[in-house]
């Protein structure tokens, strides 16, 4: 029996697809609520294809629980924030959970930690609270760590697809492991050890970030001297070896937005590159904020509450508003002491923001400039209703008469 520790939105889809296939799974989270909505035979998120997910992994005999259960497997998939000062991970959730672990489990039980760290976190802050315990690692218990390589909108499918990383101290422990991803993963499965897969999984975030702020930096240069950034990078992509990306309004979620600043905290003196990235990425909603107010003058717009943001998640399609460029938006105006913009998403449903809408038709009847944060299905899919707005396209899917770009 696998005791998976932490049901959000990586932990909750992991449980759901090694019971479906066929392997016994008791899913743990303090959060009570949480738990009571699964026994309850419901979801706790939006994401295409979970439901049916779930539906599968009930019937196979999945089991939600508060506590934590007597096994000799365990995977971890907790939070890991950083410190907004020093950038440094905190590995606070994770220690707490192998510290809950290590009150229940058997001797020579294994703790597989999928939580996203920076390398060397597990040396530096798992391994100390396990010999702190009184524990043996390599004897009394097993680590492993297997970062999560997932992301929402694409969960189910990452899943099944997605190559893995194992890193482990013992190799035998790591194949065994390996066994069991290999139960749903037809991915490519690595093993290596702790601190390259450590690595590996925050360099892969790391490339997308920079990338990212490649084109976000494009944005700016052009937008400085009046030149067409979507042009200059669809002529530049004809080249064989350029791939360029397109510019946005910031980036979020809890992965490209965060594990970056990993390697900042620990290296500040090396990673310098990266620390200009993630600068560049965090500055951009007030670059949209600025745009906002150039565009309300040169159409004559006064009242800032006929201003709307269509999007609050951080990308399309998903009901997750982590670390959304929107929200960082609304941080950094409140800070100017502005009215409040108003603020429609179709996938969020309670009341995250002041002036949140919940129907498209009422929130474009209040507006006059509308900006286009996130790239839902909906809002192309209806572009027709905002023919009378002035628009400020964050993403390159409007051609209108009145739409401006980044």
């Amino acid at each position: 029996m696998i005791n998976v520790i932490g049901l959000g939105y990586i932990g909750l889809p992991t449980a759901l697809m090694l019971a479906s296939h066929g392997v016994e799974v008791v899913g743990t989270d303090y959060n009570k609520e949480l738990v009571a909505t699964l026994n309850s035979g419901k979801t706790t998120f939006k994401e295409d294809g979970l439901d049916e997910l779930f539906a599968d992994a009930v019937k196979a005999g999945i089991r939600f629980s508060t506590e934590y259960q007597k096994t000799d497997t365990y995977v971890v998939s907790v939070p890991t924030p950083y410190d907004k000062f020093s950038k440094k991970v905190d590995a606070c959730y994770v220690v707490a959970a192998v510290k809950s672990v290590m009150e229940i489990c058997p001797k020579g039980a294994t703790v597989v930690i999928e939580s996203t760290v920076s390398p060397g976190t597990i040396d530096k802050y798992v391994r100390p609270a396990i010999e702190a315990n009184g524990f043996v690692i390599g004897k009394d218990i097993h680590l492993v760590h297997a970062p999560e390589r997932i992301i929402p909108g694409n969960m189910v499918y990452e899943l099944l697809h997605n190559n893995r990383t194992i890193g482990a101290d013992d190799k035998a422990i790591g194949e065994r492991i390996k066994e069991m991803y290999a139960s749903f993963c037809q991915g490519d499965i690595v093993v290596t050890d702790i601190r390259t897969a450590e690595m590996t999984k925050v360099v892969e975030n790391t490339f997308r970030a920079v990338n990212i702020a490649f084109a976000n930096e494009l944005a700016k240069i052009c937008r400085h001297d009046n030149m067409d950034v979507y042009e200059i990078i669809r002529i530049c992509n004809m080249h064989p070896r350029v791939n360029i990306l397109q510019p946005g309004p910031g980036v979020g979620g809890h992965c490209i937005s965060v594990d970056p600043w990993f390697l900042v905290g620990d290296y500040p003196s090396l990673a310098k590159v990266i620390d200009e990235s993630m600068k560049t990425n965090d500055g951009m909603p007030d670059f949209v904020l600025n745009r906002i107010y150039e565009i309300m003058k040169e159409n004559g717009i006064t009242d800032v509450s006929r201003v709307g943001l269509y999007g609050l998640t951080y990308k399309e399609n998903v009901d997750d508003c982590r670390e959304s460029p929107t929200l960082q938006l609304l941080e950094s105006q409140e800070r100017h002491l502005a009215a409040p913009l108003k603020v429609y998403d179709p996938f969020i449903e309670a009341d995250v923001v002041p002036n949140q809408y919940h129907d498209l038709d009422a929130f474009l009847a209040d507006t006059d400039l509308v900006v286009i944060m996130v790239k839902h299905t909906e809002i192309r899919e209806n572009m027709d209703k905002l023919t009378d707005k002035v628009v400020l396209d964050c993403h390159n899917i409007c051609d209108l008469p009145k739409v401006y770009h980044l």
